[in-house]
């Protein structure tokens, strides 16, 4: 497995992708607008926590390796800025993160991302393992539980044991890891609310430190790796892995579910019209 992380890594010139920012600006915020992702803070331990909007995420604004290259980019400037950073303050080693799944907005439409976050996950199984040390599930909505149900007896017993789902926004489970200053904005109001808008600070912005810090370090990285050239237009392209049996298998059966759930509703829907006409 890290023979092949090596090869992934040389082949794709993946100790180059810190240099290689998204251009011009308006695509960067339109990846940032459809993949909602961002650093809320740390946790008492000091552990980065990291916010993901997965019921909101449209992935809709750009083509699949914009999306990669901005998830391995995330992934990359953790590993080598952040958690170096953490792991100095704190004067131990520090080389995991706490992730906060967002659940709010979670539809049927979520079918068509599937693919997509199968790609992600599986680059992130090979060649980032045992980075995350829990994921919160936060503001999950009935189809997620449904499709929950499905997943879990497919995941890895050490992978089920890193997922906790909380009630509501998570807020009272969190606050016992972590300050109020570091949870994400969702999490902050009782109730779901929205991922994109909110009257706290929203980490998914492209606004917010975060991702302001982020893009700036990769942009000077392309100035200090290539000088004298414009920086170039286009994403960076990677091999995009096959999943493993494991990913397959997880990503058909929440197809199965999310496909029976959406039958369901066109029941539930032809079965109202019809009372409807009746009265």
């Amino acid at each position: 497995m890290l023979v092949d992380c090596l090869h992934w890594r040389v082949q794709n010139t993946i100790d180059d992708i810190l240099a290689k920012p998204i251009v011009p600006t308006e695509l960067y915020g339109a990846v940032r607008d459809s993949q909602l992702i961002g650093m809320s803070g740390y946790s008492r331990e000091g552990l980065p926590v990291f916010a993901i909007g997965v019921g909101l995420s449209t992935f809709d604004k750009a083509s699949v390796h914009y999306y990669v290259q901005s998830h391995i980019q995330i992934n990359e400037y953790r590993d080598r800025v952040i958690l170096p950073s953490a792991s100095k303050k704190h004067g131990r080693p520090i080389t995991t993160c706490i992730k906060v799944l967002d659940m709010t907005g979670l539809k049927l439409s979520a079918l068509s991302k599937i693919k997509l976050l199968t790609i992600i996950s599986t680059i992130d199984d090979l060649n980032y393992p045992e980075k995350t040390n829990t994921y919160y599930i936060v503001n999950a909505p009935y189809i997620f539980s449904a499709c929950w149900k499905v997943v879990k007896p497919l995941l890895q017993e050490r992978t089920r044991k890193k997922i906790q789902v909380l009630p509501g926004c998570g807020r009272d489970e969190l606050l016992k890891i972590m300050d109020i200053a570091s949870l994400p904005h969702f999490c902050r109001k009782d109730g779901s609310g929205s991922s994109r808008n909110s009257e706290n600070e929203n980490c998914f912005s492209l606004d917010h430190p975060f991702h302001q810090q982020l893009y700036n370090y990769i942009k000077q990285q392309s100035l200090i790796t290539e000088p004298a050239q414009p920086i170039k237009q286009g994403s960076f392209y990677v091999d995009l892995p096959k999943p493993a049996a494991e990913e397959t298998e997880i990503a058909k059966s929440l197809e199965s579910e999310l496909q029976k759930f959406e039958k369901g509703n066109m029941l539930s829907k032809s079965t109202d019209a019809i009372k409807i006409d009746d009265d």
